[in-house]
């Protein structure tokens, strides 16, 4: 990992650890508030410790855009969570074949990017 780059990883880990200490649930409740705090610490300690031995510059660039993406959403909607995507099911082609591996091809590439490694951690 190039310095630059790691800086930006430690700067964006400190600013979640910030962004944590000061949210407030868009609720009001105190035992939402807590339960939002909490899982975004997790979340953050989770998806840094995974990807903390990452040496390709193209991949640390991707997961770099996937937290700011998470972030800036995150503070936007006022939700800690990511945001769910909204693609037809499956039930269109057969369960096997070169029509189920082209949308499974699709779904893969219509994936936003907040949302990449989401499905890896839950």
């Amino acid at each position: 990992m190039t310095p630059v780059a790691r800086q930006e990883v430690l700067g964006l880990y400190r600013t979640i650890f910030r962004i944590a200490k000061k949210w407030q649930s868009a609720s009001g409740q105190i035992e939402d508030t807590i339960k939002e705090k909490q899982y975004i610490i997790n979340e953050a300690k989770t998806l840094f410790q995974k990807n903390k031995d990452l040496t390709d510059p193209e991949l640390i660039k991707q997961c770099i855009e996937e937290c700011k993406a998470r972030v800036e959403i995150g503070l936007h909607y006022h939700i800690p969570y990511p945001r769910p995507i909204h693609l037809p099911p499956l039930g269109l082609a057969p369960q096997r074949g070169r029509a189920f591996r082209n949308q499974e091809k699709l779904r893969k590439l219509s994936k936003p990017a907040y949302l990449r490694s989401y499905d890896e951690v839950s």
